[in-house]
């Protein structure tokens, strides 16, 4: 049996070659993560350092965002009909009428009729948690206002916002409110009219 010998021409070709074939699949790796995180900072915006606060990490934060896109992806987004915009418009103004004598109702109407026509759009309505994450798919740059807004809209008793606070939290969700009667899904804008 004959010993291996370290500085043979041909051991040394093949541990450069080894060598070269894992370099090259770091640096693969390394470019398909960069493609990766771009895409999902794109698409989240601001989302995306949300995520990676609440899940101390890029990669955990990227997998979750992920998730919800595979998760959202599987809805059957719509967008709305006429009557069916009319009618969530005019309910929001009879809402926001409501403001001036009952500013607490209000908030708490105007987050009821948000999660009716986010309900209306497709979206199943199962927790505030799991909306805000599902919502975020298509509409990142709102979602900071729904946060916000839900918070003040399910403060209890003592707690109890202020008429300012109130205010930011009907503005917060007029916000959103405009932009999912009005949106289109993703699936919507790219079929050729």
């Amino acid at each position: 049996m004959t010993a291996l010998n370290f500085f043979s021409p041909t051991f040394l070709v093949i541990v450069i070659a080894v060598i070269l074939v894992l370099a090259l699949g770091a640096l693969a790796y390394t470019r398909m993560r960069k493609g990766n995180t771009f895409q999902l900072r794109k698409r989240f915006g601001s989302e995306y350092d949300h995520a990676v606060v609440e899940h101390g990490s890029e990669r955990k934060a990227e997998a979750r965002l992920a998730q919800r896109q595979a998760r959202v992806e599987k809805f059957t987004l719509r967008q709305l009909g006429a009557a069916q915009r009319d009618r969530f418009m005019a309910d929001w103004r009879a809402v926001e009428s409501r403001f001036i004598d009952h500013p607490k109702g209000a908030v708490t109407e105007a987050d009821e009729l948000v999660s009716a026509l986010l309900q209306a759009r497709g979206y199943p309505v199962s927790g505030f948690a799991q909306i805000a994450e599902d919502i975020s798919v298509n509409h990142s740059r709102i979602i900071e206002y729904y946060r916000s807004a839900h918070a003040i809209a399910v403060r209890p008793g003592q707690a109890e916002a202020s008429t300012e606070e109130l205010r930011s939290a009907m503005i917060d969700y007029r916000t959103l409110f405009d932009e999912l009667v009005q949106s289109e899904t993703l699936a919507e804008v790219s079929v050729p009219a």
